[in-house]
């Protein structure tokens, strides 16, 4: 819906050179390897140039091989693991600096570097425990006291024991990769079981607005997410952006982080189709790299070097209305350094240095 919303703004306000944009769009149902052939089928068929989309790392993974191929473009809204780059590629979501590195810091220095990781088996679940691994066990006393996985379309019955054994072993926090509707399985379970958020929340990547409205307050107040965007975000440009898409689009989709990239990164592409004067690559990518926008979260900017993002990267905790209170964030953009070569968690873990921390 954040594509399409942007289209729609670019189209209204005259288009591209009085050009207008039309979205192209096919249903590839989940699966990686229906990805590829329908990024192909864009390209070879549709004479597409560049495609915004692609979820999951398995599906990102997917349609690489064909933008590649083809010097096509591909831009990617979505929190990743990190440790990639392609020319053919635009990163707008979070890498590991930008939402792992904080999130690590806020919760050892708040609970305890005592862990247990819980994620959906697929890339960046692992690859994301990976990172988080690293980033609890360089502080004194980190450990990580089970890491367990679930199948993408989990029951309830695979939950069970996972809460059995967090409960067991009791650690400071537990840290959730889980996506899909095992969000809300994982996290009734966990209320189910008497575990108290207060003393011993869940912490992720991965549980946004739309998984908060599913599982209700009640369950998920207490809860911590790291997130360069919340719907909450106190900022001017934020609330008129909501407020022009619940106009149009209704209040039944909820705005968040992958949304807000998805939105950002249409009007990045149109300003630099603007000033190109075209789509291919080769043409678009020399006005694409080093642009910046004013977006909900903040002024954004391409970074020319790595393909990634310059984003502003918050911790937010559910209140018992449901909604996200903001209770830290950086005080300016935060550069991509998606293969971690410059950052620690220690760079987050002095109040008020790179991460200031509000009352909430």
């Amino acid at each position: 819906m954040g594509t399409l919303f942007a289209i729609r703004e670019i189209n209204e306000a005259g288009g591209i050179d009085g050009r207008e944009l039309q979205a192209i769009h096919h249903d590839p149902q989940c699966v990686p390897h229906h990805y590829r052939s329908l990024a192909a089928r864009l390209v070879q068929q549709d004479k597409v140039n560049v495609i915004f989309g692609c979820y999951m790392s398995s599906t990102r993974k997917a349609v690489i091989p064909v933008v590649e191929k083809w010097q096509r473009l591909l831009m990617y809204p979505t929190l990743y693991e990190g440790f990639e780059f392609s020319r053919n590629v635009i990163y707008t979501g979070a890498a590991p600096n930008q939402n792992s590195a904080p999130l690590a810091a806020y919760m050892t220095r708040h609970f305890g570097p005592r862990v247990y990781m819980v994620g959906s088996d697929y890339i960046y679940p692992y690859e994301s425990n990976r990172i988080m691994s690293d980033f609890v066990l360089e502080r004194p006393g980190g450990v990580k006291l089970g890491e367990r996985y679930v199948k993408l379309d989990a029951s309830e019955a695979d939950f069970a024991p996972i809460v059995r054994d967090i409960k067991a072993k009791q650690p400071d926090f537990v840290f959730s990769t889980v996506v899909g509707t095992g969000t809300r399985l994982l996290y009734e379970a966990y209320a189910n079981a008497g575990l108290d958020s207060s003393r011993m929340p869940i912490a992720s990547l991965t549980t946004c607005e739309a998984e908060v409205s599913e599982m209700g307050a009640a369950v998920a107040a207490g809860h911590f997410t790291s997130a360069t965007y919340f719907q909450t975000i106190d900022r001017e440009g934020n609330a008129d952006v909501l407020t022009r898409f619940r106009a149009q689009f209704g209040t039944e989709d909820e705005p968040n982080m992958c949304w807000e990239a998805a939105y950002f990164q249409v009007h990045l592409f149109a300003r630099a189709m603007l000033q190109s004067g075209s789509d291919e690559i080769d043409r678009l990518l020399p006005y694409l790299l080093g642009i910046e926008f004013e977006a909900p979260q903040g002024r954004v900017r391409i970074d020319a070097s790595n393909h990634h993002t310059r984003l502003y990267p918050r911790i937010g905790r559910v209140d018992g209305q449901g909604r996200f209170v903001v209770c830290a964030e950086s005080r300016c953009g935060v550069d991509p350094d998606p293969y971690l070569v410059n950052h620690a968690s220690d760079d987050w873990s002095a109040p008020g240095v790179m991460l200031g921390e509000a009352s909430g």
